[in-house]
């Protein structure tokens, strides 16, 4: 966390106070304080694998929200103790029901709201404010607030904000939806960030993103169904929308361009007649994103697609010449599952230029991954393949990458992906 000065320790507060004790807290407490003139930052923030392994005593608390090395395995330990497939992931909701079904009642500390990432509080917000819903049914409405300045460095003032936690069960939460309207200053920019599965509390998210608000999803957290729907219907009203699932194909984008930047395969991207890609476990959004990215670049038109055995998909595109594009996801098991279901693990390009040599293009996260998209007659082919590096940025470096670069409205490379990503995924 950058270096801060705790102006005003927290302080839990009944509801109905909130809103004055702020306004009394800036207008004279903290008078001699400038706040930050930058953004709102709201968060949907359940934690529930975090909670439930705490309540079990898998885990030591407290409990921060925040995804770290000891969260992962402890949750990695509990799937084969929770009869789980080894392939699932260890945030997976499945994993959370199941532990929610285990004795416990270890006692919680929720510091949710309270730790705010270094690399998000590098960027001052105003006021950072949390949702976290507890594990307690009937659990009332608590609201607690804080105020924080980053330490001046020399010849720059402090930018101060406050963060504001309301906690309590779904019902508490939805009643305390009314206390939001006027926490949010109408002359700042608002981010929304739903850092949970996109299944859960739907009316409550709609509340959350309403119009102007910019919305920050996670396609790997949900069934790819609603995953996708909601994606493309975020695009589709004109709403900013941002999906971390998206960010993290960066580099799958940026190698395969580079692949072809070589003047002598240009050419063979425009004879592309075959697209594989391999995907951690069953969880095929990100795959999808990355083929529909790649059909509209250039140019496919969809054509049909169909579920297949084992969890497969199969499409067909039209590329602009008439050619049929075949296209096959396939999911693979993996040894340790990464806390990000679906990402991408293998790529394979296979082109035929007219008169030429085809060309087989092979993208995989680890060399031993390679093996399997080796196999079919590549000898036949010229055959050019890469390692991916794949980076480990956490979610709050990701979403710290947002917030630093302004995006008030949609990536238009997103926006033009999710409309045919949807399409690519069989209708149950």
């Amino acid at each position: 966390m950058s270096p801060q000065l705790t102006l005003q320790a927290p302080v839990a507060l009944p509801p109905p106070e909130l809103t004055d004790y702020l306004d009394k807290l800036w207008s004279h407490d903290l008078e001699s304080s400038s706040g930050a003139s930058t953004f709102t930052l709201l968060v949907w923030q359940p934690a529930w694998v975090e909670q439930h392994l705490v309540r079990t005593g898998r885990l030591d608390g407290p409990v921060t929200g925040v995804v770290r090395s000891e969260l992962l395995e402890a949750a990695r330990e509990a799937v084969p103790a929770c009869d789980l497939p080894l392939s699932i992931s260890p945030l997976s909701p499945k994993l959370a029901w199941a532990l929610g079904q285990q004795i416990g009642n270890h006692p919680i500390e929720d510091l949710r709201g309270q730790h705010i990432d270094s690399a998000i509080s590098a960027f001052q917000p105003r006021r950072l404010i949390t949702l976290a819903p507890t594990l307690n049914h009937g659990q009332p409405l608590e609201t607690l607030v804080a105020a924080y300045c980053p330490l001046p460095g020399e010849g720059t003032a402090a930018a101060c904000g406050d963060v504001v936690v309301l906690r309590g069960d779904f019902g508490a939460l939805q009643q305390g939806l009314q206390l939001l309207q006027p926490l949010v200053p109408a002359d700042l920019p608002c981010w929304v960030w739903w850092n949970g599965s996109l299944d859960e509390a739907p009316e409550l998210l709609e509340a959350l993103a309403e119009p102007g608000r910019r919305l920050v999803i996670d396609t790997a957290m949900g069934t790819p169904r609603r995953c996708l729907d909601l994606l493309e219907s975020r695009v589709a009203s004109g709403g900013p929308v941002n999906d971390l699932n998206w960010l993290r194909q960066r580099a799958w984008r940026e190698s395969l361009a580079m692949v072809f930047d070589p003047p002598s395969r240009r050419d063979a991207l425009n004879h592309v007649v075959q697209l594989d890609i391999d995907v951690e476990g069953t969880h095929p959004v990100q795959g999808l994103l990355l083929a529909a990215w790649m059909a509209d670049r250039l140019g496919w038109h969809w054509v049909e697609s169909h579920a297949a055995p084992g969890d497969e998909i199969r499409a067909e595109f039209e590329r602009t010449d008439g050619v049929t594009v075949q296209f096959h996801l396939t999911p693979v098991p993996v040894g340790v599952p990464s806390s990000h279901p679906g990402s991408v693990v293998g790529l394979r390009l296979i082109c035929k230029p007219p008169g030429r040599q085809a060309l087989c293009v092979i993208l995989c996260s680890e060399s031993g991954g390679c093996m399997r998209l080796e196999a079919g007659g590549m000898a036949r082919m010229e055959l050019a393949e890469e390692v991916v590096p794949m980076g480990h940025a956490t979610d709050e470096w990701e979403m710290a990458r947002l917030l630093g670069g302004g995006h008030d409205s949609t990536n238009p490379l997103l926006a033009t992906a999710a409309p045919l990503a949807a399409k690519l995924l069989p209708n149950a």
